[in-house]
């Protein structure tokens, strides 16, 4: 197995760890993108579409969409079908509010590695949001 150390901005403290979920393009923040009743992914452009992102990584390049984006998320939480955690590439108003009512782990603005090109669906990932640490194992 190898394994890859990104760092980030540490967002929201607390140590997660899952299987990532890379989203090239972000999930857009309207209704029906996300499911809010079964954390899966329904977006039709989405690479992800029919995935479920319970207890995973979020691998999101940027928010996408309108400020329902959070809205969204938290339905997700309420309902016990949110990520785990979040690896965002760039942080913006939409993944912040997000990130804030979700309450979990988030790893942010990298500056020196793309966690969009290094990260690949399937790869298991633990984020560390106090620190900013972004371990990554891959087979």
């Amino acid at each position: 197995m190898k394994k890859i150390i990104l760092k980030g901005r540490p967002t929201h403290g607390g140590v997660a760890e899952g299987k990532a979920v890379v989203c090239p393009d972000s999930i857009a923040g309207n209704s029906g993108a996300v499911g809010d009743l079964d954390g899966v992914i329904h977006e039709n452009s989405s690479s992800n579409k029919g995935v479920s992102i319970k207890d995973t990584i979020l691998v999101l390049p940027c928010g996408k969409g309108s400020t329902g984006f959070s809205a969204h998320f938290k339905s997700a939480k309420l309902m016990g079908i949110c990520p785990a955690g979040w690896v965002i590439k760039k942080m913006d108003s939409r993944l912040g509010v997000a990130v804030a009512s979700l309450d979990v782990p988030a790893v942010s603005d990298f500056e020196e590695d793309d966690p969009m090109e290094v990260i690949r669906t399937g790869d298991w990932v633990k984020i560390d949001g106090s620190t900013g640490i972004v371990e990554i194992t891959r087979e």
